[in-house]
């Protein structure tokens, strides 16, 4: 079977992967990877990814501020942040801003948060550039920003209901991100989820190394591993495990890359 698996975000420059990042990385293509979105979480990062991406030809970057990572910034000068981070988007294999968002389970200033998040959602209007947006414990707010800014974006590991996809969805040119969480057991909200999303609208991702999906839940994730979400999915909706990965490997293609 060709390369169907398109994992939309990733992080292999965690220091998870320190120890066989290359020998993973280059048996992905014959485990069914046909491309991996990595994501920064800061400048730091956001470099590491451009480095992954330069380097594996199926390999493209995000670059962002993370909202975890604002605790770290001197917000007086969030606008040299951003402007490091618009100097990064004209590289070829920059495919979208982020990650970013609003991240309300740590304690890390609210207001900063909005401050940083904002300035990203800004920075893709201003360029037309996908932005992928983290939203942890703060739907109401996140969803006020989108009804703002109404950005062409993706909702990275959507943990929202059924019903507020539906407002997400309406407000701006918006995809859904699932990963092994649907694999979960007693995992309601996200299998009403993953039966309710428009299937022009999903992608899958790993957001590894984190959220391994069952049977591998609580190991190291790679993206070799998004063929047990797409089987939970393929159930769930009464599809061919194929058919779903044909679906999303082409909404994420269009998305990402224009192609």
């Amino acid at each position: 079977m060709e390369n169907l698996i398109f994992d939309a975000h990733a992080h292999y420059d965690d220091e998870k992967f320190d120890s066989d990042r290359d020998e993973l990385i280059s048996s992905l293509p014959e485990k069914g990877v046909f491309a991996v979105v990595n994501n920064g979480v800061d400048i730091e990062t956001s470099l590491k990814s451009i480095e992954l991406a330069e380097k594996y030809p199926y390999f493209y970057a995000a670059v962002g501020i993370h909202p975890e990572s604002v605790a770290d910034l001197d917000i007086s000068k969030i606008d040299e942040y951003i402007s490091q981070i618009a100097g990064l988007l004209s590289h070829k294999k920059v495919v979208a801003i982020g990650e970013t968002g609003i991240d309300y389970h740590w304690d890390i200033p609210k207001a900063e948060q909005h401050i940083v998040f904002q300035k990203q959602l800004e920075l893709s209007k201003d360029t037309g550039v996908p932005i992928i947006i983290h939203d942890r414990e703060a739907h109401g707010d996140v969803t006020e920003y989108l009804r703002k800014y109404r950005p062409y974006g993706l909702m990275h590991c959507y943990s929202g209901s059924a019903e507020l996809l539906k407002e997400v969805l309406r407000l701006g040119d918006m995809r859904i991100s699932l990963g092994g969480a649907v694999t979960f057991k007693n995992a309601r909200v996200p299998v009403e989820v993953a039966r309710e999303v428009p299937m022009d609208r999903l992608l899958l991702e790993t957001d590894s190394p984190y959220l391994a999906p069952v049977p591998f839940r609580g190991k190291r994730c790679d993206s070799s591993l998004i063929i047990h979400t797409a089987e939970r999915i393929a159930e769930i909706r009464g599809m061919t495990v194929e058919d779903v990965l044909k679906y999303t490997k082409e909404n994420a293609s269009k998305f990402f890359l224009n192609t």
